[in-house]
């Protein structure tokens, strides 16, 4: 695992890439998963905010997602119980508009399946966003309406929209989300921690 993890904070497959961005940044991956996680946390990307920190999940995303989920911050950055795997390990950047770049391809390839293959005891996967949906669950259907579906999902796993503030409005009109579903996150993930 300690191999893995160094050689993922050390990538640099993507720096060019990075370079001719708007924000014209260096990589610096957030690695941030142990073999004992129980729960694994699959999204999309590092923003901004956690590119700086070095710590996922680092801004107000973060805040939401542990609300969602029922635990506190000590809970949710021990690795030894929650793995967060993203499909860029890196901050994409921003297009010429300020919008967040999708996370490059190459990332998930490269270091996907190795970093599956070192957390054994994972029971209960939490898919954020299309990215990770699309990587999971191999589907290209709608965010909408993978959620609204979550039930139908493999077992041990939830899909779930991007705890992001630019979705409030996607909250706001989906309501059966915080109602229906994450109760049932809340419950899981109790169970899942607790044992």
């Amino acid at each position: 695992m300690s191999d893995l993890a160094t050689d993922i904070s050390a990538c640099r497959l993507c720096a060019e890439r990075f370079a001719a961005t708007r924000t014209r940044h260096a990589p610096r991956p957030v690695v941030w998963f142990a073999p004992e996680a129980r729960l694994l946390i699959a999204s999309q990307a590092p923003g901004l905010r956690v590119h700086e920190a070095g710590m996922p999940f680092w801004d107000r995303s973060g805040d939401r997602l542990r609300d969602w989920l029922g635990v506190d911050k000590d809970t949710f950055y021990d690795r030894s119980r929650i793995g967060i795997l993203p499909n860029s390990f890196c901050f994409p950047g921003y297009d010429a508009k300020g919008s967040d770049l999708p996370p490059p391809p190459l990332c998930a390839k490269t270091w996907h399946a190795r970093a599956m293959a070192v957390m054994p005891d994972l029971r209960l996967k939490l898919l954020i966003g299309g990215h990770a949906q699309r990587w999971h669950l191999s589907t290209r259907r709608p965010v909408t309406e993978v959620v609204r579906n979550w039930r139908d999902a493999p077992e041990n796993t939830i899909p779930l929209p991007h705890p992001s503030w630019r979705n409030t409005a996607w909250l706001k009109k989906n309501p059966w989300f915080e109602t229906e579903l994450v109760p049932e996150l809340q419950r899981r993930v109790r169970a899942v921690l607790a044992g």
